[in-house]
This record gives C-alpha cells, structure tokens and sequence, in this order.
C-alpha cells in the first residue's frame, strides 16, 4: 500500500475534516488520522452536537411542563424517560459519525485509525489498537487534535463523582443535585439542561458575573432568565478543594467576604474551560514549540516552526469553537494548494445554547469603554416583538454598538429567541462594512425574530422606533 500522501491531517474534528475535504477537492491525496473510531472529534462526539441534541430534549420537556398549558395543550401525567432521552443524543451522535464517513468516501480520502506520533518534519509514525505501527509520509502535516477539559490546580477530575463534561452528557442517571465550577459558556448550557430536568444546580463562578468574557449585559441578564429555574448562583467566588465522598461530593470555596464555605451535591462538573491536547504527537522531535498553556505557536498563515507543519483549531491561539477551526482547516488547505484565502476571527460568532439564546459577534461595549472608542447604542427588547408574544418568548434583547461618525456596525449582541441563528445577519453586516442604517433599511419579514435586529439598527442610528 501507498502510504505517500500531499497532505496529512491529524485529528477529525471540525478543523481536521474541514481541511482534509478542501485540500481533497482541491485535488491533494490527502490522508485522516484519527485514534478514536468515530470521527468528528470533541464536537461531534461529546462536544457541540450531543450538548445541543441534550439541550433541545430538555427544552421539550420544560415547555411540556411549564408552557402547554397556556397554548391549550393538556398533557396528562408527564413523565421523563432519561434512557431515552440519552438514547436520542447516541442516535444523533451516529448519524453524524456517518455522515462525515460518507464525506471521507466521497472525497476519496484515506482514514487511518491510530496515534500519530512525529518521526520528522515529513513522517507520521501511526500506532493503532492491533499494535501495529504504520509510517506515513507527506509533503505537509496539519495537526487538528483539539482540546480537553481543563481543571483547576489541585482538583483532578475522576470521572466518577468529579466530572467533566464529557461525563455529564452521559450520566446513567439524572442526578438530584449537581455543583458547576464555572459559569462560562459549557457550564452554563450544561447548568440550564439539567436544572430543566429537575436537577437541584449550584453554579460557583469566580467572576462576578455569570458569562464573563462576553458583553456583561448578556450575562446580567441571562442570570435573570435562569433564575426560574432551579439553579443557584455563587459570583464572585473561589473554589479551594473538591473531595469525592462516595455517594456524593463537597465543593470548599471562599464566598465574596472570604469566608470558607462547602457545597454538597451529588455530582461536581468542572466546567472552567479546555485546554490544547497534543499528548503523544511528539512536537520536541521536530521541533515545534508551544506557549505556556500549550497552544502551538503558528505564524499568520498558521504554520509552525516547521514550514510543513500547521495547526489548526483549539491547538492554537484564538477562540476554542467548532466553527472556528473549521474556518482555520478550510483557510490552510488553501493556502498549501496555493489559493487565495481569508481568516478574521475578528468575525467568529459566540453562541450559548441556552434558552433564551445568547450570541454576540464584534467589539463589547466594555472592550470599547476600555479602548475610549466612541459608539451608540441601538437596543430593542423581545417583548416589544409580535412575534416574540406569538410564542411567548419574550426574554431578551438585540443590542447594536456602532460608530458614531460613520455608522459602522462596531458590535452585535443578542439575548433572545434564535439568537443563534439571527447572529450571522450581523456578521454579514460587519463583515461587508455595511452601516446600522442599510441594515435598517433592508425588507425583513413580519412577523419574525430578526425585526429585533431591524428596530435595534434604526434606533442606533438615533431614529425612533415606531414598534416601541
């Protein structure tokens, strides 16, 4: 067998298939190493896709329970099937699984099933389950291996009492009571699936604001909505020591007046980030270097210190999303088969799941504060939205930052129903420099959830709504 390939990927995620499908229609004989027998990575596996089939299940079972009967729907005794609810997510999992094999036929790329380890700048050593060692060769290497879930020092995750949230979508169970360190964007998802399913949820976020990194009235007022469910908020706290006690597990922080307090539950999920994963590629023997939190260090066109090797995806600097290493896979490719391309995270969408839904692309008005970058403000509340009250979802707002002199959309921020969705009209609009009163001016369907966006742009422009 011909093991000579143009481009070798390592890792199957978002960023490994985006890259070997596009170097393979470009016309490369592209090789895809993966170690686990599914491909799709963290986000197909235990990541984006399985939270997101979870999080909808969860939905529909919320809105059963609370919100049929104000549309007339009498639902009888109600009852949660956690087998199946579980079950579904393994069925979406597989679908995907089958659909990116299917795109590996289709574009005639090589899987290969193993660990890849480098030898030099231009072979990959591939150790797979039937302890047999394969040599690969290329003219160049895209490493695509992704992340896993981080912790805290001195607090390791066992899998058993003290999880990840790899463990958490997975449960044999739904738990009674669960403890979340971190009230970032897994923690939070994951906080509002099972605080849905009844779940007693305590989130301990050493912030003091629940989604820290994103515009804090996002956060504010996100806090606001969850607050109808059964989750408990700590701000502005420090977690010391979780201890696995068996049956159950004590959560040591100190509270916003440093005094030490514990919190018992059933379950801890560490939910306080991802780091790179690169165990077992062997980077010192080819030299690539990484920086403190062990990310591969890459020039502007995403190449190590090896000019044949590039990363892509969580292993590098940046945002760690699906879509983002999807863009950085797709912009390699091109470039290696000489094509002109374009990267700008700049322009990469944040998203929480959660319902509402909370998305935001571009500058905060914080980020803007602290750069003494002038800008209006366009905001438009859901409630203020016929459709909104169609389907009583009426938590939220589209919140618009633009420049002042020039009307420059600077930043989009929406808290709200398909929030999710409507963020790539934003995008669109900073991406083209289009300004807060073209967008205004475009014809949007009514009734529908983008009119928010629509009323948010005119009234940044300092024009008054005739909707509120």
């Amino acid at each position: 067998m011909d093991h000579q390939y143009d481009i070798i990927v390592i890792g199957s995620g978002p960023g490994g298939y985006a890259s070997a499908i596009r170097a393979a229609q470009l016309g490369k004989k592209v090789a895809l190493v993966e170690k686990y027998a599914g491909l799709g990575g963290t986000c197909t596996n235990v990541g984006c896709i399985p939270a997101k089939a979870l999080l909808d299940s969860s939905e529909h079972y919320h809105q059963a329970k609370t919100e049929f009967t104000a549309h007339g729907i009498e639902t009888g005794d109600l009852k949660l099937n956690f087998n199946q609810f579980i079950a579904r997510k393994k069925e979406v999992i597989a679908q995907n699984n089958a659909g990116l094999n299917f795109l590996m036929r289709k574009n005639k790329i090589t899987l290969y099933q193993g660990t890849g380890s480098f030898e030099d700048a231009k072979t990959l050593r591939v150790s797979n389950a039937k302890g047999e060692n394969i040599i690969l060769k290329t003219t160049d290497f895209i490493i695509a291996t992704g992340s896993k879930p981080s912790s805290l020092p001195g607090i390791d995750i066992d899998k058993k009492r003290i999880i990840s949230s790899t463990e958490a979508m997975d449960l044999p169970q739904l738990p009674k009571s669960m403890v979340i360190i971190g009230g970032g964007v897994i923690g939070i998802e994951l906080a509002s699936m099972f605080a849905r399913l009844g779940t007693q949820i305590t989130i301990i976020e050493y912030a003091d604001s629940i989604l820290p990194t994103m515009d804090r009235e996002l956060g504010k007022t996100l806090q606001k909505s969850l607050g109808k469910l059964n989750i408990t908020f700590k701000l502005n706290h420090r977690v010391q020591q979780v201890v696995n006690q068996g049956e159950s597990v004590s959560a040591s922080y100190l509270d916003d007046k440093q005094q030490l307090q514990t919190e018992t539950a059933e379950y801890c999920l560490m939910a306080v980030g991802r780091k790179p994963y690169t165990l077992g590629l062997n980077l010192e023997k080819v030299g690539i270097k990484t920086d403190q939190g062990g990310r591969i260090l890459v020039n502007e066109r995403l190449q190590t210190s090896q000019p044949s090797i590039y990363a892509v995806g969580d292993v590098i600097n940046g945002p760690m999303l699906a879509h983002k290493a999807e863009e950085d896979g797709k912009y390699v490719a091109e470039l290696i088969c000489g094509e002109t391309a374009h990267l700008d995270y700049h322009l990469i969408p944040g998203v929480v799941y959660t319902w509402p839904e909370v998305a935001s692309v571009g500058k905060t008005e914080e980020q803007l504060k602290s750069e003494g970058k002038p800008y209006n403000i366009g905001k438009f509340p859901f409630m203020a939205s016929g459709r909104a009250r169609a389907s009583r979802d009426l938590d939220g707002f589209a919140k618009v930052l633009v420049d002042p002199t020039y009307g420059e959309i600077l930043g989009v921020h929406i808290i709200g129903a398909r929030a999710a969705d409507l963020i790539a009209h934003a995008t669109l609009g900073i991406r083209h420099e289009i300004t807060a009163a073209a967008m205004n001016e475009m014809v949007y369907p009514h009734p529908t959830f983008s009119e928010v966006l629509k009323e948010a742009y005119l009234l940044a422009t300092g024009q008054p709504s005739i909707n509120y």
